[in-house]
């Protein structure tokens, strides 16, 4: 089906399926849908691998960050685009050694953007479920975190407070949006959701 996707008429976002568009619709309150035979591309920024759908998004990426090398791994993605952060080589290696030491490691809630954190808080999302969203989306903005929960809403354990081992030292990505573009987000976000 590579060439076959949906865009939209309000923001030009491309999207893999029809639940892909619903969800969009419902985050953005565009309902404004076309066929379109440009593919849903899946370019990834090498300085801070946030995946890109589309030309038009690595370019507006490009624009706010300065980043300019993406890796096309279009034929490599045969399922969806992982919106998550993605783990570092450190983080990797520190799950192998853990995993294979036999001590335990003290857990606790890890450390959150605490303004994003107080705004999803308003929007009416529980702390564990905004701290789970914040944690596992990089941190990085109230879109993401929404996005993370949207995709995530029927698993299991998403009203438990995430842990993390004591002496871990994950440095919190910076947000590529200015604080003017935040609080138009913000706004935004909270239209939608109520």
């Amino acid at each position: 089906m590579a060439g076959v996707s949906l865009k939209c008429g309000d923001c030009g976002a491309l999207l893999k399926s029809v639940q892909e568009a619903q969800e969009h619709g419902e985050l953005t309150s565009h309902f404004n849908f076309s066929e379109s035979t440009e593919a849903v591309l899946n370019l990834v920024c090498t300085d801070c691998g946030k995946p890109c759908r589309s030309k038009t998004e690595s370019d507006l990426h490009t624009k706010r960050t300065g980043h300019t090398e993406f890796v096309d791994k279009t034929s490599e993605a045969a399922k969806p685009i992982n919106l998550e952060a993605p783990k570092t080589v450190a983080e990797s290696e520190e799950a192998v050694d853990a995993s294979s030491s036999s001590q335990s490691e003290e857990m606790v809630v890890p450390e959150v953007d605490k303004k994003l954190l107080e705004e999803l808080e308003l929007m009416g999302f529980p702390t564990a479920r905004a701290t789970r969203a914040l944690h596992y989306s990089g941190n990085t903005s109230l879109e993401a975190a929404v996005n993370w929960v949207v995709e995530h809403e029927n698993d299991p354990d998403i009203d438990q407070m995430p842990m993390v081992p004591l002496n871990s030292k994950v440095e919190a990505p910076k947000s590529s949006l200015t604080p003017e573009e935040m609080k138009l987000k913000a706004q935004e976000l909270r239209y939608v959701l109520f």
